[in-house]
């Protein structure tokens, strides 16, 4: 699903990523863990083409993202990345089925076709009930599921998540990832995932450890 192939990124004389190379199969559930400053953001702004390397090139379902116009790469990150943060960044006047109806608006689906798509992903992440209520209605735990249902409402070829559960308790933290699994097993979904969390990283299929810009 992804091939990250030699990935390096300087900020003026720092390198902040250096060399790093990644494959990443459809269906599995990646973290990538380590101390802060070792450059896990960064990569996973390279992987999700939110950011260019200086060198070194990132295949998504076969399409070599660094190649495309600023605009065709706007439209494929679109269509086949989801991004999760850390801050849900729902739009705060908008109902939770208009906030995950939001990228098939930008992909110029229609507006009741749209909200039916956003219906249904909210149903899979178990907010079926919650359609109507905006984010200062819903708890931490369910603004993070809409968020996750916005990211997956495109069904892209690949999730990225920077630490998905890093703003919310132990309890919810779990339910999320918890989350990230069954969807995987529901919808074959791929994911990488940063976090600093070891017990959560225990639950995914493969750990990245990163130090000082590089894969260890």
């Amino acid at each position: 699903m992804l091939v990250a192939e030699n990935l390096i990124k300087n900020y003026t004389d720092l390198r902040v990523v250096n060399g790093v190379s990644l494959q990443v199969p459809r269906g599995e559930i990646v973290s990538v863990t380590g101390p802060s400053g070792a450059g896990k953001s960064t990569l996973l702004h390279l992987l999700g083409a939110l950011d260019k390397p200086d060198s070194g090139r990132v295949l998504i379902d076969g399409t070599d993202v660094f190649t495309l116009s600023a605009r065709r790469q706007a439209a494929f990150r679109n269509k086949h990345i989801g991004f999760v943060f850390q801050f849900h960044h729902l739009l705060p006047e908008f109902s939770a089925v208009e906030n995950v109806a939001v990228p098939l608006w930008i992909a110029g689906q229609g507006r009741k076709q749209a909200l039916d798509n956003a219906a249904a992903m909210l149903q899979i992440v178990g907010l079926g009930q919650r359609l109507d209520n905006k984010p200062s209605e819903l708890s931490g735990g369910e603004q993070q599921r809409v968020a996750i249902a916005r990211a997956l409402v495109n069904k892209p070829s690949i999730v990225m998540a920077d630490e998905p559960t890093g703003n919310l308790d132990s309890a919810n933290a779990k339910a999320i990832h918890e989350l990230f699994i069954e969807l995987r097993n529901r919808l074959n979904q791929t994911f990488i995932m940063i976090t600093h969390n070891d017990e959560l990283a225990a639950m995914t299929d493969r750990i990245v450890m990163m130090k000082d810009g590089k894969v260890v």
